[in-house]
């Protein structure tokens, strides 16, 4: 049998039908939390054209911002995840989203290179703090089902993802930097959500059963090292290759088609929304047919469409992008879930550590391909793009977790 689910149990007292209903109605609420967030996240490398204009920028400026906002979105969430994991801040969810309305604020009116780097800084903390407790949330109200709960959880983030840059080039890039302050009002509306979810989360702690203690993994600690290591790798190839489209692909098509910029911002739209249905996927067939055979998928399925995608013309270049994001993008929640039942007692570390993995090495990977695209072209750093989800093969050496147990 599979790893047992860890968390409230449809037995517990939690999970009446009222409690139930209320579960449901919180995992929307912090699902539709992450899409603001992520939507406010991603006005970020939507606006790079605009910054690159404005301030004179080469690729390798751009890379250095896209660094600095992914690596404070990442190094933090650890930090974040080990803290509420020995006792619960239900209420630091809002905290993180008024640190990002406070570095929309900022980037609005931003005068210099230096004040753009404080500010996508500011929005980047304000994600480290969020993810964490947004991801041990929507598991404690998943009833059981932690991949689509995650799924779920994981498609509000990528929906915004992909409205931030259509958004972008409709208010943004028509009206001008100062407009990104319009943006601090799905801020507040994130905060409004947030506070609600505080509230129910808040009363989870104080209701007798609603969310037995975690139990321990009777996985050998060899196993458990071996999965974490492939996890990592995995993590690495998937997100080193995104960040070569989230963050390059406007310029990319701008270079090697002549499209114009509003035009680069809705075939970035097309990819980001297909992400959005990926994850969407992801997590129901993880939950009836296993994470490893997710992680297969996702690795062995897009192959042969990112081989071919840096020889396509424009329209093969939009179908094929669509169709590695959809394929490629499922694997996510079920990486994320996967490492929850390796720990079932770091929930919060766990999740932390993951997404900020994930920010930390598209930061990482944007800025090492801004300098190449710097060096050589866009083009030449797609190419070389392409070989990298080749690394993910090592699934191969993936343990498969049914037949082990936990216990209490």
């Amino acid at each position: 049998m599979k790893v047992t689910s860890l968390g409230s149990s449809p037995g517990s007292k939690a999970w009446t039908s009222t409690g139930r209903r209320a579960a449901t109605g919180v995992l929307f609420a912090v699902s539709g939390a992450h899409l603001l967030n992520d939507l406010l996240q991603s006005m970020i490398p939507a606006i790079y054209p605009i910054l690159k204009a404005g301030f004179s920028l080469g690729f390798g400026e751009i890379g250095l911002i896209q660094l600095v906002f992914m690596l404070t979105a990442s190094i933090l969430q650890p930090v974040v995840g080990f803290l509420t994991d020995r006792r619960s801040r239900p209420f630091s969810l809002v905290v993180g989203m008024a640190v990002t309305l406070l570095g929309l604020l900022i980037l609005a009116g931003a005068g210099s290179y230096g004040m753009v780097l404080l500010a996508v800084s500011l929005v980047g903390v304000g994600s480290s703090i969020f993810h964490p407790e947004a991801a041990r949330v929507a598991r404690l109200a998943s009833g059981g089902r932690h991949g689509t709960a995650q799924s779920l959880f994981q498609v509000g983030g990528n929906l915004g993802a992909a409205l931030g840059p259509l958004l972008a080039a409709l208010i943004v890039i028509a009206r001008g930097q100062a407009s990104i302050a319009w943006f601090s009002l799905a801020a507040l509306a994130g905060m409004l959500l947030l506070t609600h979810v505080g509230r129910w989360y808040r009363e989870q702690g104080q209701a007798p059963g609603a969310a037995p203690p975690p139990r321990a993994s009777t996985l050998p600690p060899s196993l458990v090292r071996r999965a974490l290591v492939i996890l990592v790798l995995l993590t690495f190839t998937k997100y080193i290759y995104s960040a070569s489209l989230t963050s390059f692909y406007t310029f990319y098509l701008i270079e090697t088609f002549g499209v114009s910029v509003q035009a680069s911002q809705f075939f970035l739209f097309a990819y980001l929304g297909a992400v959005a249905v990926g994850t969407m996927a992801g997590g129901p067939v993880g939950d009836r047919l296993g994470r490893r055979f997710v992680l297969w998928f996702s690795i062995v399925g897009p192959l042969p469409f990112v081989l071919l995608l840096p020889h396509a013309d424009l329209t093969w270049t939009c179908a094929l992008s669509i169709l590695i994001g959809l394929i490629m993008s499922s694997a996510f929640s079920a990486i994320v879930v996967y490492a929850q039942e390796l720990l079932p007692g770091r929930i919060g570390l766990v999740s932390g550590a993951f997404y900020g993995l994930a920010f930390g090495l598209g930061g990482i990977g944007a800025a090492g391909l801004g300098i190449a695209a710097d060096h050589v072209s866009i083009g030449t750093v797609y190419q070389f793009c392409a070989l990298m989800p080749l690394l993910g093969l090592v699934v191969v050496a993936l343990p498969d977790l049914r037949g082990a147990a936990t216990r209490p």
